[in-house]
């Protein structure tokens, strides 16, 4: 196996075990520690419209640091249920391993599906939405996940 091949096996195999953590998460503090780079800072990001913080407080910012990603989950949990499943990540081959991006820390990126819930009025919604991980390190932990989902559905189920 090349050394480029290995890397995007590590690389694939990382991000993979972090999803399906995610399918009955432990505390964030754990999935921090075991997932997100050790030699650099860890960085959340759920893009989308600034305007929606007012409802979707973890919408259009980067968490940094670890109180700031555990933040992250806080925030979320208190506005959203995550209901995933077995079949909300695809296997294996369905992740998209670029080992060379980024100036050579890699690049993952993956498609998943599940459903949600507002926590304020329990309306539920099915959308996709799209991981990418980036600047991993050595051992194949990444620094920065980026998400993208459907924040107006979202933000129709918070309500006001």
């Amino acid at each position: 196996m090349t050394p480029n091949a290995t890397r995007s096996t590590l690389l694939r195999n990382r991000t993979q075990n972090f999803c399906t953590a995610l399918l009955s998460p432990p505390p964030p503090s754990q999935l921090l520690d075991a997932y997100f780079s050790a030699t650099t800072p860890p960085h959340i990001t759920e893009h989308g419209p600034t305007w929606a913080s007012s409802r979707l407080p973890f919408l259009g910012k980067t968490f940094e640091g670890k109180d700031g990603c555990i933040n992250y989950f806080t925030v979320l949990a208190q506005t959203l249920d995550m209901h995933m499943h077995a079949d909300t990540f695809p296997p294996a081959d369905g992740f998209i391993v670029d080992a060379e991006a980024g100036g050579g820390t890699g690049l993952v990126s993956v498609v998943g599906s599940a459903e949600f819930s507002s926590v304020k009025t329990g309306k539920r919604w099915h959308e996709q939405f799209i991981y990418r991980f980036s600047d991993f390190d050595a051992e194949g932990r990444f620094g920065h996940w980026e998400i993208w989902a459907d924040p107006l559905s979202a933000w129709e189920a918070v309500g006001e």
